[in-house]
């Protein structure tokens, strides 16, 4: 294990996100100002009660015209559906569009790996988007399966993919629900658990189409806490050989308190609303230029505001993880880089100290930010996740 470096403590980038509206709130949380704007508030969601009550009374005694509110809201609602089901079908037309494969004059890939897309059906019979990188050699050493971070998707990682290949290890990826060529609205996640139970499944399904070889999963961003927490569920951890973490989302904290004590409410009276404002410039994810614009301009990675249940959804599995660090037995190397904006080092520090498995492993990237894979320096990262799992392979073994 690499000596931690010293970072500062970061407020994760995601959940200062969630809701921004309260930035100032420690300035201010008590001020005449904040109170009269709650009270506002309060009384507006008890007016509209009120008016709402008394509209469903007038309806019951009377008949509704043909053009009532509530036809005009059903039309409304079919609208937002049927846009939602043209948008997935138009995200999963560029999700096929993506080169899996790239091939040089020295390094013909193309003849040594088979590539492939299919739609793998996952909680609620939702249609996911999934790919796979599979080497044409016999000698297969295991299969890592890659669930990818928050707002992005599966076809970023083909160039990991080709390095994994290149070393005998064939490749899986899942789209999240709302990510990428899957089902959903865009950027949204009615439930982790969900992602985290469709995590579970398809590990089994490559589990049986592969039987005897091993498997790793491996998570980026909240991807890692998707897959952390899949881990901690015993006949999950028994199909694994060991997961890999980078930029895990751990030890997420809000803002100030009173927004971990708000979220759960908003997420259930308006999961679906965006904070106009938030995301509006790209954070730093990597020290290389041309891995941002390439990040930023791509149609499928979702760069619009957060919505209120996806950043409820991301503090309130990260509160379960820390709280249960000292449970964690799968074998797990993680990966962070000091100078992440969007994550925080620390909780990756945290997860390795008080874990409880006994083959574990933290290597933390002096100055590098959250993309760990996107970085300048992505190869050597990579080879490290390799030779992480070829020891653990022989670890097994021996």
């Amino acid at each position: 294990m690499e000596r931690a470096v010293h970072v500062e403590e970061l407020t994760s980038g995601a959940s200062g996100r969630i809701i921004p509206v309260f930035r100032n709130v420690h300035r201010s949380v008590f001020s005449s100002a904040s109170i009269r704007r709650a009270l506002i508030f309060v009384q507006s969601i008890f007016l509209w009660f009120i008016l709402h009550l008394r509209s469903g009374q007038q309806r019951h005694h009377r008949p509704s015209p043909p053009s009532s509110p509530s036809s005009k809201r059903k039309f409304s609602f079919k609208r937002r559906e049927y846009e939602c089901e043209e948008d997935v079908i138009r995200r999963r037309a560029l999700a096929e569009e993506i080169q899996m494969v790239t091939s040089s004059v020295d390094d013909d890939w193309t003849s040594r790996c088979h590539v492939s897309t299919f739609l793998f059906f996952g909680t609620g019979r939702k249609a996911l988007f999934c790919r796979s990188w599979i080497p044409m050699s016999n000698e297969i050493r295991g299969i890592l399966i890659v669930i990818h971070g928050l707002n992005e998707h599966s076809g970023r990682y083909a160039d990991f993919a080709r390095q994994l290949n290149s070393c005998n290890f064939a490749v899986y990826a899942m789209d999240w629900i709302g990510h990428g060529g899957s089902d959903g609205l865009h950027g949204y996640v009615p439930s982790l658990d969900h992602v985290v139970a469709d995590t579970g499944s398809f590990l089994e399904k490559i589990k049986s189409d592969h039987p005897g070889k091993a498997c790793f999963l491996y998570g980026h961003s909240t991807g890692g806490a998707v897959v952390l927490k899949a881990a901690s569920y015993p006949y999950i951890e028994e199909l694994l050989e060991g997961i890999i973490l980078t930029s895990p989302a751990l030890r997420v904290t809000p803002s100030h308190p009173i927004v971990g004590a708000v979220a759960p409410l908003f997420s259930l009276v308006a999961p679906k609303y965006q904070f106009k404002g938030a995301n509006k410039r790209g954070i730093p994810v990597s020290r290389d230029p041309a891995a941002l614009i390439a990040k930023y301009t791509d149609p499928l990675v979702y760069t619009g505001p957060m919505r209120i249940r996806t950043g409820h959804e991301i503090l309130r599995i990260s509160s379960h993880l820390t709280r249960n660090f000292k449970s964690v037995t799968v074998p797990f190397f993680v990966l962070h880089g000091s100078a992440d904006k969007v994550t925080n080092p620390l909780g990756s520090q945290d997860l390795y100290n008080e874990a409880a498995s006994t083959y574990k492993h933290l290597k933390l990237y002096d100055g590098f930010l959250h993309d760990l894979l996107f970085e300048p320096e992505r190869e050597e990262i990579a080879q490290d996740i390799i030779d992480w799992m070829v020891r653990k392979l022989s670890f097994h073994h021996s």
